[in-house]
């Protein structure tokens, strides 16, 4: 599963059960020498690709109420590894930027990290773009691979999901005050 389908499911599960798009998502993971540790992720310019009220009203209940609010949600990270402790919405510069801070057991519940030593390192398709990172990229015929190498105890990268600008999508900034 390349890193653009992990992070779809993930952000998908934090941010929507409908039909949200975003720009880009950015990851800093906090490694603790037994390999759990802390993630900050940042989900930047969220939108709704919805069609009409309904599908809108959806998509704001799932976003603003079910992620942002419910137990529920922070039970259903539980179960796959993620503690979440902070989870956040605001507007920046015009755009709604969501926050999850998390703390795990075991880094391959991040994105499927995984530890090999004396590397960190996150296999991603070769359709797969990353924005940035302080690791290394390493490309192969298959795949490309993002590595750390072990004294990296702040692990960072940043991939792009969609190009929202100059499109029918509804920015969903303009609901936040509103749905708080």
């Amino acid at each position: 599963m390349t890193i653009k389908n992990f992070l779809l499911i993930f952000i998908l599960t934090i941010f929507a059960q409908g039909c949200l798009v975003f720009h880009s998502a950015s990851y800093e993971v906090n490694v603790d020498s037994d390999l759990s540790g802390k993630v900050e992720v940042n989900i930047k310019d969220i939108r709704s690709d919805a069609m009409n009220s309904s599908e809108l009203s959806e998509d704001k209940n799932q976003l603003f109420q079910h992620m942002l609010k419910s137990d529920e949600f922070i039970e259903q990270m539980k179960a796959e590894g993620k503690n979440i402790f902070d989870r956040n919405l605001f507007v920046s510069g015009g755009k709604l930027i969501g926050t999850v801070q998390y703390t795990f057991d075991d880094i391959s519940k991040v994105e499927g990290i995984v530890y090999e030593e004396p590397f960190y390192f996150l296999t991603l398709g070769l359709e797969d773009s990353v924005i940035s990172t302080n690791g290394e990229i390493v490309l192969s015929e298959n795949h490309k691979r993002i590595m750390w190498d072990n004294s990296v105890k702040t692990l960072k990268f940043e991939m792009f999901s969609a190009n929202v600008e100059n499109s029918s999508l509804v920015e969903l900034s303009k609901y936040l005050e509103e749905e708080k």
